[in-house]
């Protein structure tokens, strides 16, 4: 007679395919929202009842055993399709309800997700909604992440993709550096002005400024005496008065609004269409990742 599976073993299934996916059961807690020590009593506790080692465990990595490596893809399928039933189970109600876990960037996520949460939990307030926010890009299928929101080029995939509204990169400055120093009308003036840029956190390579000039984009990178990690710093540092720096016109509007910064060079700001929704195939029918992406469409 088969043995039937228990709760307990499930539980530790999902934790060991957690840890393995992600690295570390501090990772692996993290995603689960438990502590790291509930998944390494799991996984001890699956490893006793398979009688063999899933891991090897150092201080500072963890890495499979040949039949840990063997047995995490099996587990992954399982779960996969354990995500399918219950995605299906979703899509049967009308009504959108349930945890909606989103990933983006900490700029889109101020700018562009945060501002809608309240519209949406009155329109759905059956919807439990988990943002995660960070620059470093995660995968979907390894954190259960129903939607993701991302700026830049996509990499060939399976998740299926829908650009939102386009945005512009514009220079921009506070009101009172522009009277102390003036306002440069051409890019090539810059080099007569103090410059804020930013440094991307992932690569350490300074932003290249595109302009518009004529039918011809050109990127220059400004000798800037300040230089910061986090666009929201940038924007911060350009409203104390410390020079002209360039941003995407949804992280400044609300500066704009505040009247602190105004458009510096808008003749040569430049259109990017490069922000995304992204979900899985299994979440296709999900009511609630459809009615998140209907708002933010309403957003363009």
């Amino acid at each position: 007679m088969t043995e039937q599976i228990g709760l307990e073993r499930l539980t530790g299934l999902i934790a060991f395919a957690r840890a393995g996916s992600l690295g570390s059961y501090t990772a692996a807690a993290r995603a689960l929202a438990v502590s790291p020590s509930a998944i390494s009593k799991s996984i001890q506790r699956l490893e006793r009842h398979f009688g063999v080692a899933l891991f090897t465990r150092t201080t500072r990595s963890l890495t499979f055993t040949a039949e840990g490596r063997d047995l995490h893809e099996r587990v992954l399928q399982l779960l996969r399709q354990a995500e399918d039933i219950e995605q299906l189970a979703r899509s049967a109600r009308a009504e959108p309800a349930g945890l909606l876990r989103i990933a983006a960037s900490l700029p889109i996520g101020l700018h562009m997700i945060a501002p809608t949460l309240a519209t949406f939990r009155q329109r759905y307030p059956k919807v439990t909604i988990d943002l995660r926010l960070s620059d470093q890009i995660v995968g979907l299928a390894e954190e259960s992440i129903d939607l993701a929101v991302r700026i830049g080029d996509l990499p060939d995939s399976s998740l299926l993709s829908r650009r939102l509204a386009p945005y512009q990169l514009c220079c921009y400055a506070a009101p009172d550096y522009l009277a102390r120093c003036g306002t440069p009308r051409h890019p090539d003036e810059l080099v007569q002005h103090d410059t804020v840029n930013l440094r991307y956190q992932s690569t350490g390579q300074l932003f290249r400024w595109p302009f518009q000039i004529g039918d011809k984009e050109i990127e220059i990178v400004p000798s800037s005496p300040l230089i910061v990690d986090a666009s929201e710093a940038v924007l911060a540092t350009l409203a104390a008065g410390a020079g002209i720096g360039m941003a995407a016109s949804f992280m400044a509007q609300p500066w704009l609004d505040r009247q602190q910064l105004v458009p510096v060079l808008a003749d040569f700001a430049v259109t990017r269409h490069n922000i995304s929704a992204l979900w899985p195939e299994s979440r296709r029918t999900n009511p609630a990742v459809r009615a998140f992406l209907a708002l933010l469409l309403d957003q363009d």
